[in-house]
C-alpha cells in the first residue's frame, strides 16, 4: 500500500496521520503537546517502523509546491502595521532566541570534533566545522525550509547517508525540544521569575482579538473564501519565482514571498476577509509538510552514521533555551512571547501559532505567525553566514 511509488498511499498516509494529530488536540495530552509535534512524532515512527518509506516522490511534490503556498497562506493576514503594533515585544524575543541559537551552534562546534560528519561531501574538513554549523543555525533560527536551503548552499544535501542522519536528529529533536516548550508554563518555579503579561487598553485587545484566526468575530468560512485563499497564496508563489528568475536571485524565493506577501495584505486589508479560512488551511497543509519532513528521519542511520550528532544538537538546544530564558528575563519579555518566539525558531511560522492558541495566548498568535516568517528570511542568511565565517 505505502511503495515509494505508490504517490497516491502515501498521501493518503500523511493526511491520516495529520488527521489523528488533529484529533489528539482535543486530549490532555494534546493539549501538552500540541498536534505539530504529535505528527512529527508519529511520522517518525511510521518510518523508523517501515510503514511508509523515507524517500518518495510524494514528498518530493509536497516540498515543491505546498511548502510555498503556506508562507502567503499563513501572511495574508499579516499587515505590517498590526506587526509593529504587536509584535514588536515578540520581535524582540525572537532576536533573543536567534542569538541563544547562534551561541549554541559556536559552543557545540568549539567543543566537539565535526570535521569527520559528512564523510561523503567533497567538503574539506574545515568546511565541513562551517556547513555543519551554517546548516543548524539555518533550521534552528527559521526551521525546515531554511534547513533544505543550507544542504543545497553547504554542498551537505549531496552525503545522502549524513543529510539523512542529520535530518533525524533535527526533526526528533525539535519535537521533543517542543513538548519541553509546551511543559514549561506548567511549572511554577519557572513563571513566577517572569513579568506578567504587559498591560493593554481595551481597543488594543478589541484588534488583538480580531486578528486571531479562531476570533469569535471571524468571518464565516465558505467555498469561495476557501478557493480565493489557495487562488492568491498559488499567484504570489509564481508571481515570486518569476521575480527571482528576472532578476537572478537565487536563495531568495522565501523573502521576496514574504515581502511581497506582507505589502498586499498591508496595501489591501479586506484582503483578510475575502481569504477567511486561509489560516486554517495552512495549519491544515503544515502538517502534512511535518509528516513528510519527519518521515525522511532515520533513526538507525542517525545513530550509526553520526552519534556525535546528538550531542551536538542537544548542547546547541540547552545553549538556546538558557540564552533565551536568561536573557528574556533580563529583558523583562513574558514567558508566552517568548516561548512562542523560541517555538518559531525552532519550527518555524507553523507551529508557533498552533503551540498560541492551544495555550490560550491569542494575542501570540499572529505575532507567532510574522516572526516565523522574519525566521524563513533570516536562518538561510545567518547560517550562509556562519557557514562562510568559520
Amino acid at each position: 500500500m505505502f511503495t515509494p511509488d505508490g504517490s497516491l498511499g502515501i498521501f493518503a498516509a500523511l493526511m491520516g496521520l495529520s488527521a489523528i494529530a488533529f484529533w489528539l488536540e482535543r486530549t490532555r495530552l494534546g493539549e501538552l503537546l500540541t498536534g505539530t509535534v504529535l505528527v512529527i512524532l508519529m511520522a517518525i515512527a511510521a518510518a523508523n517502523l517501515g510503514i511508509i518509506p523515507h524517500q518518495a516522490p510524494t514528498y518530493d511534490f509536497v516540498f515543491e509546491y505546498l511548502v510555498p503556498v503556506l508562507i502567503p497562506l499563513f501572511l495574508i493576514q499579516g499587515d505590517i502595521r498590526r506587526l509593529l503594533r504587536e509584535a514588536s515585544r515578540t520581535t524582540a524575543a525572537f532576536m533573543v532566541a536567534s542569538l541563544g541559537t547562534v551561541a549554541g551552534v559556536l559552543l557545540a562546534v568549539s567543543v566537539l570534533d565535526v570535521s569527520g560528519l559528512a564523510m561523503h561531501s567533497e567538503l574539506a574538513a574545515d568546511q565541513k566545522k562551517g556547513a555543519v554549523a551554517g546548516l543548524f543555525a539555518a533550521t534552528y533560527i527559521g526551521g525546515s525550509v531554511n534547513y533544505a536551503a543550507l544542504g543545497e548552499i553547504t554542498g551537505l544535501s549531496q552525503d545522502a547517508s549524513f543529510f539523512s542522519a542529520a535530518t533525524a536528529a533535527d526533526n526528533l529533536f525539535s519535537a521533543l525540544f517542543l513538548s519541553i516548550l509546551g511543559l514549561l508554563p506548567g511549572i511554577s518555579w519557572v513563571v513566577n521569575r517572569f513579568s506578567a503579561e504587559p498591560s493593554a487598553s481595551k481597543s488594543e485587545m478589541s484588534d488583538r482579538q480580531n486578528l486571531s484566526p479562531d476570533s469569535d468575530q471571524a468571518e464565516t468560512i465558505t467555498p469561495l473564501s476557501l478557493c480565493t485563499a489557495l487562488a492568491v497564496a498559488t499567484l504570489l508563489v509564481t508571481v515570486s519565482d518569476a521575480l527571482i528568475s528576472w532578476v537572478v536571485f537565487p536563495g531568495g524565493r522565501y523573502v521576496v514571498l514574504t515581502i511581497l506577501t506582507l505589502s498586499l495584505a498591508t496595501a489591501l486589508p479586506r484582503l483578510r476577509t475575502w481569504c477567511t479560512g486561509g489560516f486554517e488551511m495552512g495549519v491544515m497543509l503544515s502538517f502534512v509538510f511535518f509528516a513528510s519532513i519527519a518521515a525522511g528521519a532515520d533513526i538507525a542511520a542517525m545513530l550509526e552514521v553520526a552519534p556525535l550528532l546528538v550531542l551536538f544538537v542537544l548542547i546547541l538546544l540547552a545553549t538556546h533555551l538558557a540564552c533565551l530564558l536568561v536573557v528574556g528575563r533580563w529583558l523583562k519579555l513574558t514567558l508566552p512571547e517568548l516561548l512562542t518566539a523560541s517555538n518559531a525558531a525552532v519550527l518555524g511560522a507553523t507551529t508557533a501559532p498552533a503551540m498560541a492558541a492551544a495555550k490560550g495566548w491569542h494575542d501570540q498568535v499572529t505575532p507567532g505567525v510574522l516572526v516565523g516568517v522574519l525566521g524563513y528570511a533570516l536562518g538561510t542568511l545567518i547560517g550562509s553566514l556562519l557557514f562562510n565565517l568559520l
